[in-house]
């Protein structure tokens, strides 16, 4: 992953050299094989090379273009032979790939984003535009924050020196908690107000003044694949699946997969051994690594990644979770974490443990399954097949399946009809469908923000697309909005891939009819089908991977006291985010054993604790806390008030084309 950093002063002033220097001192606690600057009166642009592939490695960045445009690019170019094709008058095969996106910008300029497939974030500095562009692919896999105001734009690829050198306080986004506290925040959301972040799909124009956010690239709902086999959708799988994974192969060092013992992550393995067998690929190699805890009593795992060490011949790296038990309500860390999130800011023994196998191995790409499960049909949702077949009047095969469903979930027929039908109406009428907020929230802040903590969900449309094709976009929101809360730990290097997450695998599973990916009495249909010869059986037919659920409920026992006294006093009741006697509650039935939301119960506890380690950093002023020694470090009483660029800011627009 490497680091994109610049600063453009409106005003001509040319940028300070001693704010440069903070930076530079900041990043340098990243690991990077190579720093360059482009500085220009007003503008001055950093980036900092973590190489991952051969190509990689002959790069120059900032990259200047034959028409002086600058261009940073932190990615992979996944396409490349596709795009060189279209200029080949200026490129070959050995093209880097900020030399094949600089020639294809040129050509067509910001319409080039949705030529682009791979894992992306890029900046281009226009010149004679006097513009500033940023753009992010298709799902967010790669960060990209900026600040605004009417004095200058600030852009990183790490949101920290946004934050804690940014000279100032910001006041806290509302709607971002919100999110964090629901059903997650926005992907264009920071905590903090005047600073933003790329939307996928998206690039956002800068000038003096001005910020429009457009959308370049969208999924095609008119788009349907429709085959007469089974084996021809099995067929089209195994095609775009292998080349999701041998695109997350291209590397110049041995790969590392997580392999968790379930489907997604052992398919990964599977297919990239098939791949790396046939030498068409850069990667040197490929190892795994793997999780287990002796200490929970459902956690079954090990025989799983057993069979498929077994069936490559090669032993992974094993990380023991349960030395993390004790810090999971880490109250003592001083690490700032620029998101809300344990996992954001404690450095843990599972971390340390993970540093040193990437050290070990010299990995610096590792393979993630995130993403399997929601495309997969790794949870069956009947209700986008039967909706389907309802509203095209498909009534005798939409009868059969109800039954079908109701036998295999074991509902009655009627209770998942009128689930079909609760889906067509707006959840706020009659509390059709679960709000998924947590029940001990400020009542007016609840109300307030409703939207985004039901993660900004829509009710299903009856004319328009199919509503498979609607949730899958509802799907598709969701992922993008958990990738967005996922920041890189500064301690340990790397890029992560997602396989599930490829472009044009999405576009065919959300192309194919739902009745292909799971089916009743049978999860994950097309892709056991498809799978079978490559993944050893035990994988493809054994039952859903246990869900622990355990360890949280035990840290929660274990930190009883320190919880129970950090809700007597809690910020986010000063606040008025979170009624503290209700949360006390929820916090003494979590510990008596009654069933509570524990995510959102966990999520509240990591927003106090991510709030209090706010304030002591200086990285927010809230003017409605009365501050305490007990919450914020003496000298930290009286914070001078300085708006974000919310406060009448300059002018945004928001383009869709």
């Amino acid at each position: 992953m490497s680091i994109q950093f610049g600063r453009w002063n409106f005003d001509e002033r040319p940028v300070d050299a001693d704010y440069f220097g903070r930076i530079e001192s900041f990043l340098s606690t990243y690991q990077f094989d190579d720093t360059r600057c482009y500085t220009k009166n007003k503008i001055k642009i950093l980036h900092r090379s973590f190489y991952t592939t051969e190509e990689s490695r002959r790069e120059v960045q900032p990259y200047i273009s034959p028409s002086g445009i600058v261009l940073t690019w932190d990615g992979r170019l996944d396409n490349r032979p596709e795009v060189t094709r279209q200029i080949e008058e200026t490129l070959t095969q050995g093209s880097t790939d900020i030399e094949i996106v600089a020639a294809i910008y040129e050509k067509s300029g910001t319409a080039c984003f949705a030529k682009l497939i791979g894992d992306w974030a890029i900046a281009v500095w226009d010149p004679k535009n006097d513009s500033l562009i940023l753009a992010k692919d298709h799902v967010g896999s790669r960060h990209l924050y900026y600040s605004f105001d009417r004095a200058q734009v600030t852009w990183s690829t790490i949101l920290d020196p946004l934050v804690l050198l940014s000279g100032k306080t910001f006041e806290l986004n509302r709607e971002y908690v919100a999110g964090w506290l629901g059903s997650l925040p926005a992907p264009d959301l920071t905590p903090y107000v005047g600073i933003y972040s790329v939307p996928p799909s998206s690039f956002v124009t800068l000038q003096r003044g001005r910020r429009s956010i457009h959308k370049y690239w969208d999924f095609d709902p008119s788009k349907r694949i429709l085959y007469r086999l089974d084996d021809e959708y099995e067929e089209h799988f195994r095609s775009v699946f292998k080349t999701a994974v041998s695109r997350r192969l291209r590397s110049d060092s041995i790969v590392l997969a997580e392999l968790s013992g379930g489907m997604d992550s052992s398919s990964i393995v599977c297919v990239a051994d098939s791949i790396l067998a046939q030498g068409t690929t850069g990667a040197t190699g490929l190892n795994t690594v793997s999780y287990f805890d002796d200490s929970e009593p459902n956690w079954d795992e090990l025989p799983y990644i057993a069979k498929v060490e077994e069936a490559r011949g090669h032993k992974g790296f094993h990380i023991d979770v349960g030395s993390d038990a004790k810090a999971f309500f880490d109250f003592t860390t001083e690490t700032f974490a620029p998101l809300p999130g344990f996992e954001n800011s404690t450095v843990t023994e599972v971390r340390k443990a993970f540093k040193q196998c990437l050290l070990s191995g010299g990995h610096r790409v590792v393979l993630s399954g995130f993403g399997g499960d929601e495309v997969m049909g790794g949870v069956p949702n009947p209700v986008p097949e039967l909706a389907d077949l309802l509203t095209r009047l498909k009534l005798i095969r939409f009868l059969r399946q109800l039954h079908a469903w109701a036998l295999h979930t074991r509902k009655p027929a009627l209770h998942l009809l009128g689930g079909i039908v609760e889906e067509f109406f707006p959840a706020r009428w009659g509390g059709l469908r679960d709000h998924k907020a947590p029940q001990w929230l400020n009542a007016e802040f609840a109300a307030r923000h409703r939207k985004a903590l039901q993660g900004y969900e829509y009710p299903l449309k009856l004319f328009g697309p199919l509503p498979s094709i609607q949730e899958n976009l509802r799907t598709f929101g969701n992922l993008t909005r958990e990738m967005a809360c996922s920041i890189q730990p500064a301690e340990a290097m790397y890029e992560k891939r997602y396989p599930y997450l490829d472009r044009n695998l999405l576009e065919f599973l959300y192309s194919i009819p739902k009745a292909q990916i799971a089916r009743p009495g049978q999860r994950r249909s097309l892709m056991r089908r498809a799978l079978r010869g490559i993944v050893p059986d035990e994988l493809l037919n054994r039952k859903r991977k246990a869900f622990v659920a355990r360890a949280p409920l035990v840290a929660l026992s274990r930190e009883a006291n320190a919880i129970s006294n950090l809700s007597k006093d809690m910020i986010a009741a000063h606040l008025e985010l979170v009624n503290s006697e209700l949360f006390s509650t929820a916090v003494a039935s979590a510990r008596a054993g009654h069933e509570i939301p524990i995510v959102f119960l966990i999520r509240t506890i990591s927003l106090e604790y991510w709030l209090r380690s706010a304030l002591k950093q200086g990285a927010l002023y809230i003017s409605a806390l009365t501050f305490r020694p007990s919450v914020v470090s003496e000298g930290r009483k009286s914070i001078p008030k300085i708006r974000g660029s919310d406060d009448q800011g300059p002018r945004m627009k928001k383009v869709r084309v």
